[in-house]
């Protein structure tokens, strides 16, 4: 199974038109979205976007993700930086450079992505099915496993709007992508159907698929919780099952 985080690009490629609007200084990526094209849109250079947001691989973009397109309070431009001393080595410019990258990431995400989990433990998670809870044998991937029956429903964690539903990523199955805020979303996979469609707002607890093995070997819920575009562990968010 390909790892998440460049898998879920795929769902970028198909997606929507039309040019990029910002909220404030932030901007959610939508299908078709490049980080070179945002920074064309906003007048900014991308690989000062991909620093602001912690971003190694410039195509390590996703749908729903919040993305810092103005520099954070107190970072400057990586691309604006005051050119080095006449006197400065080649050595010891390439140094500070990556210094200053180093830096103004540490930032952007301390700014930007400790929120985001702090939002999340806020809302009233609960489990999306029924089953036996099971760790994923996938290294790549940060969720979870929730083993049961074909046909059993599945269930939104958490109130929000479908962002993708489809079967465009291999891998995955049937696969339903909830956005809960700005910055959060829930990921359903290996469905054997999808009952919901993109823009549809979703009820928390509301049945959004049917459990099945789409690209699975077994019958299961493969879910996961996405912070600013990257995973985190939903566990801890969820209610203490019943013993």
């Amino acid at each position: 199974m390909r790892r998440y985080s460049h898998v879920l690009c795929a769902v970028l490629l198909a997606a929507c038109a039309g040019a990029p609007q910002a909220d404030g200084d932030f901007y959610t990526v939508r299908r078709g979205d490049t980080l070179m094209g945002l920074g064309r849109a906003f007048g900014q250079n991308y690989r000062d976007l991909a620093a602001w947001n912690k971003i190694s691989d410039k195509d390590d973009i996703e749908v729903g993700q919040v993305l810092r397109i103005r520099p954070p309070p107190s970072v400057a431009p990586i691309s604006r930086a005051r050119p080095a001393r006449p006197t400065e080595s080649t050595a010891t410019r390439e140094r500070k450079a990556a210094e200053a990258k180093k830096d103004a990431a540490s930032e952007a995400q301390a700014t930007s992505a400790a929120p985001a989990v702090a939002e999340a433990g806020q809302l009233n998670w609960m489990w999306p099915a029924q089953g036996k809870l099971s760790p994923t044998t996938d290294r790549n991937l940060k969720g979870i496993d929730i083993v049961g029956t074909t046909g059993q429903p599945i269930w939104a964690a958490e109130a929000g709007k479908v962002t993708y539903a489809g079967r465009g990523i291999r891998g995955y199955g049937n696969m339903i992508i909830v956005r809960h805020s700005r910055t959060l979303l829930s990921v359903y996979a290996h469905n054997k159907s999808i009952m919901v469609r993109e823009g549809q707002t979703v009820n928390r607890g509301q049945q959004i698929a049917e459990m099945g093995d789409t690209d699975s070997s077994t019958v299961k819920l493969y879910f996961e919780i996405r912070s600013n575009g990257k995973p985190i562990n939903p566990t801890p968010l969820l209610p203490k099952p019943h013993s």
